[in-house]
């Protein structure tokens, strides 16, 4: 069974690193004793990993909508079920191939040998995961930790109770501890797992803790993938069709009511069509979503602490001088229930512009050319995901080259993120490093190059004592080498 790492809390932070630590040497010794497994093993486990979502995907659904307070089954088996099964299908049809050495050429000056790259296993991959999707930020990484032959440990958010012990006891019931297991618990736990020795860690969150991640893992050097979040931008151009665009906007928006990592962040408007954007994203608004009250398709807020918070930045916006535009009335602070709105006359320094949002509140801010457009973009820490809209091809390429971000859709939202074969992946304060098919299985591999050198040799011409074959040599490899 599972070990319940909350259980040695009270013994204090001592106790808990000691337990934490435990389990890894446990899994890293099994990993010793099987250090590059066949790929009928990694097939195995992803087809558990598989039956398991299968036998659990009901109790997952009903969890998550029992920690949100209310979250539609449809809306976790879309966003969660569909593309965690859909990654372990692509990742099984790969996987010969990923794990095939590579070839290499080698260099003229030490032919006649040969070159291998061999990608192996790290070891032990510890993955924590956030609230805003627990299934899917948890066990698409897991795919690619078991596809490249490692062993994983599973940290879920401290929000999502009910799913993390539904994910406790699942992960119990297929698989062995050594192979996979879930470490539940607070904030104490988290840090203690973030400062665990492991051969590579991936977190998703937010930046601010990233940061202390990051920090943390520093201190064994282990690597670490940061999937954060950030201020993501959805430009409509000149030549949009608004007519496709704001259906497009709206869902990508309002998906799990903004809490949502890739969620369009804030819309770049041409100042001549604010006012038929306005008009248009209310009427799909309502179109999706015609009521709150009772509206089971429409996601309550996490917590009562990330409601104020929500609450507080429509509140100080509005109260330096912003026009909020509620979409659909129904804000019930009780249930946790926030109302979409719209805020224009939006200043920079608000803080609603100022931190990521994560909410069903959506800015607007009025351009008149795209390059100021692009410019208040790279005013910014560059964003997890950009989305542009529009028909001028000419336009969408200088967004493209004058733009970074994680990642791109272009005349749609979301979606470039369910795309196994596209990395996925922040920059800069948006994070590091990638996964998603082979990118994850590459980021959790050792590519280890590998020389074979033949019986006969031209090196040895460059062995002392050196005469005038050895300056011979130096003379062609200087030219030619």
């Amino acid at each position: 069974m599972d070990a319940k790492v909350e259980m040695v809390t009270d013994e204090g932070p001592m106790s808990l690193k000691i337990g934490i630590e435990n389990m890894l040497w446990k899994q890293k010794a099994a990993y010793l004793s099987d250090m590059n497994p066949a790929i009928e093993v990694r097939r195995d486990r992803l087809d558990r990993l598989d039956r398991m979502i299968v036998a659990w995907q009901d109790r997952f659904a009903e969890a998550i909508s029992d920690d949100f307070g209310n979250r539609s089954p449809i809306v976790t088996t879309l966003t969660e079920i569909v593309p965690t099964r859909a990654a372990i299908r692509h990742t099984k049809k790969h996987l010969a191939e990923w794990m095939r050495p590579r070839k290499p050429s080698v260099a003229w000056t030490s032919q006649p040998a040969g070159a291998l790259i061999i990608r192996q296993p790290l070891g032990v991959i510890g993955i924590i995961a956030p609230w805003n999707y627990p299934l899917n930020l948890m066990l698409s990484p897991l795919v690619g930790a078991l596809a490249a032959g490692n062993r994983a440990m599973l940290k879920p958010s401290e929000l999502t109770p009910a799913f993390s012990e539904a994910l406790r006891q699942a992960v119990a019931e297929h698989f062995k501890e050594e192979e996979v297991t879930v470490l539940t618990g607070g904030a104490d736990v988290a840090a203690a797992f973030s400062a665990a020795p492991f051969d590579h860690l991936i977190f998703t969150g937010s930046t601010q803790v990233g940061r202390r991640v990051a920090a943390a893992a520093a201190m064994n050097l282990t690597p670490v993938t940061l999937e954060l979040g950030g201020k993501s931008p959805a430009i409509i151009d000149s030549s949009a069709d608004l007519a496709r665009a704001v259906p497009r906007l709206v869902w990508g928006k309002l998906l799990n009511s903004g809490q949502t990592c890739v969620a369009p962040d804030y819309a770049l408007v041409p100042r001549d069509r604010l006012a038929s954007f306005i008009e248009a994203v209310k009427a799909e608004a309502k179109k999706q979503y015609p009521k709150l009250e009772g509206n089971t398709d429409y996601t309550t807020i996490i917590s009562d602490r990330h409601f104020g918070r929500l609450a507080g930045l429509i509140d100080e916006a509005r109260a330096k001088g912003a026009e909020i535009i509620e979409l659909v009335p129904g804000t019930d602070a009780a249930r946790r229930i926030l109302a979409p709105v719209l805020i224009t006359k939006v200043d920079p320094a608000m803080a609603v512009m100022q931190e990521e949002i994560f909410g069903p509140i959506l800015p607007v801010i009025p351009y008149d050319t795209l390059e100021e457009a692009l410019a208040f973009i790279n005013d910014r820490d560059r964003p997890l995901a950009l989305y542009w809209f529009g028909k001028d091809k000419a336009a969408e390429k200088k967004v493209l080259n004058g733009t970074i971000a994680g990642g791109v859709t272009i005349n749609d939202t979301i979606l470039h993120l369910a795309q196994d074969n596209l990395p996925f992946g922040g920059v800069g304060a948006s994070g590091y490093g990638h996964y998603h098919g082979e990118a994850g299985f590459v980021a959790m591999t050792k590519e280890k190059p590998v020389l074979r050198q033949a019986a006969r040799t031209g090196v040895a011409m460059l062995y002392p004592p050196y005469g005038r074959i050895a300056r011979t040599m130096l003379k062609l490899l200087s030219r030619f080498g």
